[in-house]
């Protein structure tokens, strides 16, 4: 932008449908209800867009993936992506100091 400020771009969400549902609700425009069979590619579709700065996915939508779409979400920056536990409570937890070394390139660890 001309005037020096980054645009910070679109957050979209891919998820099942209660995830879908309840992003709806706080006001996301960016929501794309998956399945199983359409998670992947509706991902690709997210990561190539260029219009979007933060991809928010369910951990189901992650099972998904290829090895490849596992790496290259893990690498990304722009849009960084983050998967968040799906409605029925089974979930993979990235701790915050595995989030900031893979956003920032810091460790958060204390010496001992």
């Amino acid at each position: 932008m001309p005037d020096g400020h980054v645009d910070p771009g679109r957050t979209v969400v891919l998820g099942e449908r209660e995830l879908a549902i309840g992003f709806r609700l706080i006001g996301l425009k960016d929501v794309i209800e998956v399945t199983p069979d359409t998670a992947a590619d509706e991902f690709k579709r997210a990561m190539e867009a260029g219009t979007f700065s933060l991809v928010i996915a369910s951990q189901s939508v992650r099972r998904g993936l290829s090895e490849s779409q596992r790496a290259a979400a893990e690498a990304s920056l722009r849009p960084l992506v983050v998967f968040v536990p799906p409605p029925s409570g089974e979930y993979e937890v990235e701790s915050i100091g595995a989030l900031a070394k893979r956003v920032l390139g810091v460790s958060l660890a204390m010496p001992g």
